[in-house]
C-alpha cells in the first residue's frame, strides 16, 4: 500500500470505528512497530493485547473519529473516546509510516470536561 491516506483511512475505519483491533494492526502495522506510550511496550501484539478489551471488548465504547491528516509520512487521527461510566476522551494517535506500513505510534489524551473555561467545543 502506496497510498498512505487511503490505507490509514481504511485503518481507521477497521481500528476506531469497526473496533478490530487485530484486523487493522494485520492490514497496516509492521513487525517493527515502535510505541511511544510508556505503557505499552514496541512490537504490534503488546498493543493488540492491551488495546482488544478496550475495543473490542467493549460493545458500549464508541470510538467517533472526528478528523484524520495525512501529511507525507505522517498521520493523525483525532477520536472522541465514550464509554458507559467513564468521562469522555479527546485522543490524537500520531503514527508515521515507512515503506507503506505504520512504524511508530505517539498518543495524547485529553478527558472532556463537565464544564470548560469557554464555550469552544473540543471536537
Amino acid at each position: 500500500m502506496t497510498d498512505n491516506r487511503a490505507a490509514f483511512t481504511e485503518f481507521c475505519d477497521l481500528f476506531y470505528t469497526r473496533k478490530r483491533v487485530a484486523d487493522a494492526f494485520a492490514l497496516l502495522v509492521s513487525d517493527d512497530y515502535v510505541q511511544h506510550n510508556p505503557n505499552v511496550p514496541d512490537g504490534p501484539q503488546p498493543a493488540i493485547d492491551m488495546l482488544t478489551p478496550k475495543f473490542d471488548g467493549s460493545p458500549d465504547a464508541r470510538f467517533e473519529i472526528q478528523r484524520i491528516l495525512v501529511d507525507g509520512d505522517l498521520a493523525m487521527v483525532h477520536v472522541r473516546a465514550s464509554r458507559p461510566g467513564a468521562a469522555d476522551a479527546a485522543v490524537a494517535d500520531i503514527y508515521r509510516f515507512e515503506n507503506g506500513r505504520i512504524v511508530e505510534h505517539w498518543d495524547v489524551l485529553q478527558a472532556v470536561p463537565e464544564h470548560a473555561a469557554h464555550d469552544h467545543p473540543m471536537f
